[in-house]
């Protein structure tokens, strides 16, 4: 597809919509990138295409929109993807399915193609991975394939862009052409019986959007929609007999009394038999693959986890090292525009307002962007390599002992990037109470919102060089917490049998450097637009309530003593003393004051206690919020000015750490809280969280504070 090609495009083009549909990982949305040029996120477990996602594009004389829609194994609706899916298909309008099949196993993805092609849509299959195919000396013979399943069937690589334009072409004449019958067929007996109820539908002219085939074998399956529209119908009393004795003709056949199982075995000797006649492989015995070469150090039983938390620890080392070099950059434009800008306002109010509210509460979130940055290619890099599936099969096991499934270390870990995405992709969980078990814990696991109040904690209370150490410690201890939370809740919660743990092996694959950069843009910038926008309101909130309402007899009083004074340290003492002053008695002192006595078994003092509770709206916050409270003075030098001093003269280093455990464990933001809300399924569930996160909270920060007072008195 070239660029004259898109430019011709007339204004209005015919349309073709599309249904993207296929099984996890076999690249589906890489290859809409691939065709479009859209950018959308690779992956199925980060969430990112949980719900429908469309694009459009310009094709020769066509206007495209395809649907991209969640990956599922199944035509079912079980699974909340397979629900998406399956509601699609069957109740929107649009023209074809394309079915995206993964080339390097075929067998397996013929599954959900079986059962496409008993709904008697217009279908185009694409053989994506075909380079890795050829790589693995797999080749399909796609013209044959095509002929025996009475469907198009492409080779394409969403990875090489190979077989695109051709893939598109099999799109536009299957649409000008219409669709030829899907060549499905079944064992004898199974045709049998549907041939009796399409020739029952047929003799009694039964009106049905649907072929009669397609809904003969709905009924064969027990497709509850189905028989629903079939139940109120006059020839209802008739088909329902019928229906019973081809039922036991069928699981007679295949010695079963499960229908739905019969008809798996029907679709398994389908695939089976198209994968016979149309794939070749030459096969090196003595030879292992590259992934299992791979797999047998990184999933070992003896060096998988050491080798994992190796990793993770080597992540949280750059984040803090790399990072820390471009923040003494940020910070010190923000200090100058801060002077340029304060330097062009004469109102006194206005000037504070904008420089120490807006620029300082901002400046304060933006600091730390490098080290988001940094987590989220680290994290990123780890998903798109297919080492994260292989991490959640290695610590199934290790998981069990604590009431949860391996695949909870999908949404666990995207949990350490952003909690919202992490919420989301709980949704691979099929059983509804691992998946709330895993919602719960999922905050137990820090967020890239917090790690600006790690980075300065740390900063404030270690040496630079432990500084990488004491971080990797610090989400280590919340995983660590969280599964015990897990084992807390499965013990009395979420009662109830283990179900057994089943999940895909993708092959390892070389990260896709495009992907890795849209992920990264995509997440910094969501970090970015919340300090644009709800962290610079909030910002300028606290601001209003650490500077108002003014005390102008304190303030007169103040400056005839500062009058009074001959050194400039006596004159920026007094300065300091009046702004402490005249903080604690404002509203944002006053708030603090009250619930200080709440949080002071915990050592905290009252500005730590605000910065917890503005911290609920978003953690970001909270680092803007105590450069607000702790900015006293405008003449200080720079060392004594920088907000990392300010913390390490003014928090003790048992107060520090019961601040860490409760920034760890307490509620998450309110955008994450109203997600968890919705995936949960009911308000209450908020109201638990709340109560459980701020207990556990709580509890484990007092005891953290006195064990470390104790130790270090």
């Amino acid at each position: 597809m070239n660029q004259e090609e898109i430019k011709a495009c007339p204004v209005i083009a015919n349309h073709i919509k599309i249904a993207l549909v296929g099984q996890p990982n076999v690249g589906k949305s890489m290859l809409i990138n691939s065709v479009s040029n859209a950018h959308l996120h690779v992956g199925n477990f980060s969430g990112v295409t949980v719900d429908k996602t469309e694009v459009l594009f310009d094709y020769k004389d066509y206007h495209f929109t395809v649907v991209d829609l969640p990956g599922t194994y199944a035509f079912t609706d079980y699974t909340i993807e397979e629900r998406v899916t399956h509601d699609y298909l069957c109740a929107e309008a649009y023209d074809l399915i394309i079915n995206v099949v993964d080339s390097t196993s075929l067998e397996k993805n013929l599954q959900l193609t079986a059962e496409l092609m008993s709904m008697s849509k217009s279908i185009v299959i694409a053989l994506n991975m075909d380079d890795e195919a050829q790589k693995e000396n797999i080749d399909i013979n796609a013209s044959y394939m095509s002929e025996l399943m009475g469907i198009p069937c492409v080779k394409v690589s969403a990875a090489t862009k190979s077989g695109i334009e051709g893939l598109l072409d099999a799109v536009i004449l299957v649409k000008e052409q219409g669709a030829q019958e899907a060549k499905l067929v079944f064992s004898e007996a199974v045709e049998e019986e549907i041939a009796g109820i399409v020739n029952y539908l047929t003799k009694h002219k039964y009106k049905a959007v649907n072929s009669y085939r397609n809904i003969a074998i709905n009924l064969l399956k027990n497709n509850k929609k189905t028989y629903a529209k079939l139940h109120d119908d006059p020839i209802w009393t008739e088909l329902q007999p019928i229906l019973i004795e081809a039922a036991k003709h069928v699981e007679l056949h295949h010695d079963s009394d499960d229908i739905k199982e019969a008809f798996a075995e029907e679709y398994a000797s389908f695939n089976r038999g198209i994968v016979t006649e149309v794939v070749q492989q030459e096969i090196s015995i003595e030879e292992k693959t590259l992934t299992e070469k791979i797999d047998s150090v990184l999933i070992n039983s003896y060096f998988g986890i050491p080798i994992f938390l190796f990793f993770m620890w080597g992540l949280f080392q750059l984040t803090f090292e790399i990072g820390s070099i471009p923040m003494d950059w940020i910070d010190a434009f923000f200090g100058w525009a801060g002077d340029t800008i304060g330097a062009t306002i004469a109102n006194d109010d206005i000037r504070s307002l904008v420089v120490d509210g807006l620029i300082a509460g901002v400046g304060a979130v933006v600091l730390f962007v490098p080290n988001i940055i940094i987590l989220f290619i680290g994290i990123a890099l780890l998903e798109s390599t297919g080492y994260m599936s292989r991490v959640a099969f290695l610590l199934d096991g290790f998981f069990h002992k604590f009431g949860m499934h391996g695949q909870s270390f999908i949404p666990l870990v995207t949990g350490f990037g952003c909690s919202i995405p992490a919420y989301m992709s709980a949704r691979i969980l099929k059983n509804d109470r691992d998946r709330l078990l895993t919602l719960f814990i999922i905050g137990f696991m820090s967020c890239g919102a917090r790690l600006p109040v790690y980075v300065l904690f740390a900063g404030a209370f270690f040496a630079p060089e432990m500084a990488g150490n004491i971080l990797f410690i610090i989400y280590i201890s919340g995983a660590i917490l969280g599964l015990i939370a897990a084992k807390i809740l499965k013990l009395t919660a979420f009662k109830g049998a283990d179900e057994p743990f089943v999940m895909e092996m993708p092959k390892y694959r070389l990260p896709s450097i495009k992907l890795i950069w849209h992920t990264v843009v995509t997440k910094t910038m969501m970090y970015l637009k919340k300090a644009g926008t709800f962290i610079a309101a909030a910002s300028i909130l606290i601001w209003f309530l650490s500077n108002y309402p003014h005390n102008d007899i304190l303030e007169t009083e103040y400056a005839s003593k500062i009058e009074q004074v001959a050194t400039e340290e006596e004159k920026s003492l007094l300065k300091n003393k009046l702004a402490e002053q005249l903080l604690e008695q404002s509203y944002l002192g006053t708030i603090g004051k009250f619930s200080e006595p709440i949080f002071e078994p915990l050592g905290f003092d009252w500005k730590m206690s605000v910065a917890l509770q503005t911290g609920l709206a978003a953690k970001e916050v909270v680092v803007s919020t105590l450069g607000v409270l702790y900015a006293l003075g405008d003449d200080v030098d720079e060392e004594n000015s920088s907000l990392i001093q300010a913390i390490s003269k003014n928090i003790s280093f048992a107060s520090a750490i019961a601040f860490i455990v409760v920034i760890m464990i307490y509620l998450p933001c309110l955008a994450a809280s109203i997600v968890f809300t919705r995936e949960a399924g009911h308000i209450k569930y908020f109201f638990y969280l709340f109560a459980f996160t701020s207990i556990a909270a709580y509890s484990l920060a007092f005891v953290a504070y006195n064990v470390v007072s104790f130790l270090t008195h």
